[in-house]
């Protein structure tokens, strides 16, 4: 079954002289325009694609990548308004329209609203909604501690960061637990800390434990590589320059090279640290 406004793998039908069809199943033959066909294209060849809509709302494929996708969470930007709603910048040749029943304020052209994708089954379009806790929430909390989930940066609160998990769930990661840059609209892989009685989801962007303290291992081991076998930090240099040199807290550092000092793969000094040769 085709699913619009998502990747589907399809099979080449027929080469024409402005594209391919491809087997849409129950939708029909799908085309992909000229400028998405790869070389050495030929029938019974299958192709990943997007399907969506074009301004004609005739179902194309295309092999750009959107913004969103049926399903997704993403902060993206108005371009334009008009009579019938806000129009978001979706990566493609036509932009995704936000109704104004779906707004919750009314968009103006040149900001970004966080929103949800859907296709809207009175008028089998695809369009966004801004009012997305309705699609937040509604399935039970299966995860374990320590799983990997993937992350958007929704909204920053007096907390930390509201994020969405795995397009499923609300989460929040602690201000006092976030060691880099974040921006809203960031997706990025993140870890379960923890599940409140609530069913709210505590979420830390570090690995647990030593898996953690490998992974900045192995990333001050390569910069001492890149810099000639020495490094101008110290177990006294400020927390700031560990995290923009490391991603990490001076704590996960200090363990960090704890470990490759008694591992005999460097020394150290008040002022930097060397490769052991």
């Amino acid at each position: 079954m085709i699913e619009i406004g998502k990747y589907n793998t399809l099979r080449v039908v027929k080469v024409v002289d402005f594209g391919v069809y491809l087997d849409g199943e129950e939708r029909g033959e799908i085309l992909l325009p000229n400028e998405y066909v790869p070389k050495d294209c030929f029938p019974e060849d299958y192709l990943k694609v997007f399907v969506y809509f074009d301004s004609e709302d005739r179902i194309i494929a295309t092999t750009e990548v959107p913004n969103i996708r049926v399903g997704e969470f993403a902060w993206m930007k108005v371009v334009s308004t008009s009579s019938v709603g806000a129009f978001l910048d979706w990566g493609l040749r036509k932009d995704l329209l936000v109704p104004f029943r779906e707004q919750r304020d009314r968009m103006e052209e040149g900001k970004s609203y966080l929103v949800y994708a859907y296709v809207d089954e009175s008028s089998d379009r695809i369009v966004a909604t801004a009012k997305i806790e309705k699609y937040l929430d509604n399935v039970p909390v299966e995860y374990k501690t320590g799983q990997e989930v993937d992350v958007l940066i929704a909204r920053k609160s007096d907390m930390g960061y509201n994020v969405i998990v795995d397009n499923l769930h609300w989460g929040l990661v602690y201000r006092n637990e976030v060691f880099r840059p974040l921006k809203l609209g960031q997706k990025l892989k993140g870890y379960i800390k923890g599940i409140r009685k609530d069913d709210k989801i505590d979420i830390t962007l570090q690995k647990k434990g030593y898996d953690r303290v490998d992974a900045i291992v192995e990333k001050i081991l390569e910069k001492l590589e890149d810099n000639g076998g020495v490094l101008d930090v110290s177990d006294k240099t400020a927390p700031e320059i560990i995290y923009n040199l490391f991603e990490c807290s001076k704590k996960d550092y200090k363990k960090a090279i704890g470990t490759l000092f008694k591992d005999k793969k460097i020394e150290l000094t008040d002022t930097e640290i060397k490769l052991k040769s």
